[in-house]
């Protein structure tokens, strides 16, 4: 049986306060998941139905978060980005985060396995 996982990916140079963080996380989470139910349904229920393993990794930097984007959207993965409404500690449109799947561990871990926790 394939372990699929859906990862969550959050830059640690804006230093978000912890609730902002889980917020971004969740945000991203929320839309990937809806997107990857809409796209790759047998994938979705797969990991509904197994727990929905997730794991939040860290990037330092936007650039670093816009290059992981462009090498992880060339795979064909279910990924959104996630860009803050600048109501609170953020400017707006400024980029927090990426969600990824679920998907496949074994793939997305091919581009996201140099990556430290969150």
């Amino acid at each position: 049986m394939i372990e699929l996982k859906q990862i969550i990916i959050l830059r640690k140079d804006l230093k978000m306060s912890c609730g902002k963080a889980a917020a971004q996380a969740s945000h991203a989470s929320v839309a990937a998941a809806i997107k990857s139910q809409r796209e790759k349904l047998q994938e979705f229920t797969a990991w509904w139905k197994t727990g929905q393993k997730k794991v939040v990794l860290a990037v330092n930097s936007e650039a670093e978060l816009h290059d992981l984007e462009t090498k992880l959207r060339a795979t064909g993965v279910v990924l959104v980005k996630i860009d803050d409404a600048g109501r609170t500690q953020l400017p707006p449109n400024t980029s927090t985060a990426l969600g990824i799947g679920p998907h496949a561990r074994v793939d997305v871990e091919k581009i996201t396995s140099q990556l430290k926790l969150y």
